[in-house]
């Protein structure tokens, strides 16, 4: 579940006239299961949207979210990981959790969130999230991210894996080929977006944005050697092809003499995927998610802000 989907369910249960509770990690000290900014909602029914992370700490938030409900006021409540904690088995991270509840009724306006959820189509957002402390009242700013977008170029058998492991791990996947018999709804069903034609063209249109990561998984030499020359030097954020170290150099060799820059090969993850000798078909698109993880959450920015005190007039 994304950032996404919790303000989604957020939107429709206000929407069906529901209560709902938004709840976020708005601080973490020492070690814990999830970082700030991770957030689940909680409906009437006490279900859960979202994780979490830890067993033990969802169960409480959930209890107390639910119980929450319908109050006027969001609250802190701080999670000590430690063996003492938990109905069963406790947790033995050791951190704190800083967890912000904030119930929303369908009175309130939620037009944060609807800006939020706009925004996410796109690019970035940012939410306010309000609590009540020792009787001042103080707002945390939750900076989201959209979901990135993930080009795979090829509609072959790694492609279909890839594309059903890549959503559930956050990314909005597109799939480009030229032939319309794998390149269909049938075998890559929404959400996943599929674009027929040209897939050097196809690429170099969509790479443009410099959210992308790029994925070359086609049928063969020439339209990996096409794809690859498409997108290199781009500003996409990951570019992986796949092949042996024979036929990687070839068509490294081939766009040196057709004036790629070393630095831009470079970059080029070939042969894709982490090391963790994958052979089979689900092997090989686990290996490549591995690396799409990876290089996704190298660089991790602030997700919470505050808290700061909220002058009302």
């Amino acid at each position: 579940m994304t950032p996404r989907d919790v303000l989604h369910t957020i939107l429709f249960e206000h929407d069906a006239g529901r209560r709902v509770a938004l709840c976020v990690v708005v601080a973490t000290r020492g070690s814990t299961p999830q970082p700030a900014g991770v957030m689940v909602c909680v409906d009437e029914s006490a279900a859960v949207v979202g994780t979490l992370g830890g067993g033990c700490v969802e169960a409480d938030v959930r209890r107390q979210a639910h119980q929450q409900l319908g109050a006027g006021a969001g609250r802190l409540v701080t999670f000590k990981l430690d063996a003492d904690f938990g109905y069963d088995d406790g947790m033995i991270c050791g951190g704190e959790m800083d967890v912000a509840i904030c119930p929303l009724n369908p009175n309130d306006d939620i037009g944060p969130y609807v800006a939020a959820a706009k925004a996410l189509k796109t690019g970035a957002a940012i939410i306010p999230i309000r609590i009540r402390q020792n009787e001042q009242q103080l707002e945390y700013r939750v900076h989201l991210e959209a979901a990135p977008k993930l080009l795979l170029a090829g509609a072959g058998h790694i492609s279909r894996v890839l594309a059903d492991v890549a959503q559930r791990i956050g990314f909005e996947v597109h799939v480009i080929d030229d032939r319309t018999d794998y390149a269909n709804d049938h075998r890559f069903p929404p959400p996943v977006i599929v674009h027929v034609g040209d897939i050097a063209r196809s690429l170099k249109k969509q790479v443009r944005d410099g959210v992308a990561y790029v994925v070359i998984v086609t049928r063969g030499h020439k339209n990996d050697e096409a794809a690859l020359g498409a997108v290199l030097g781009s500003q996409a954020k990951y570019i992986g092809m796949i092949g042996s170290r024979r036929k990687i150099k070839v068509i490294f060799d081939d766009l040196r003499h057709a004036g790629a820059s070393e630095p831009a090969l470079a970059e080029v993850h070939a042969p894709i995927g982490l090391k963790i000798g994958a052979v089979t078909t689900d092997e090989i698109a686990v290996s490549i998610a591995a690396e799409l993880i990876s290089v996704r959450r190298a660089n991790q920015y602030q997700t919470v802000e505050g808290p700061f005190p909220v002058h009302t007039p």
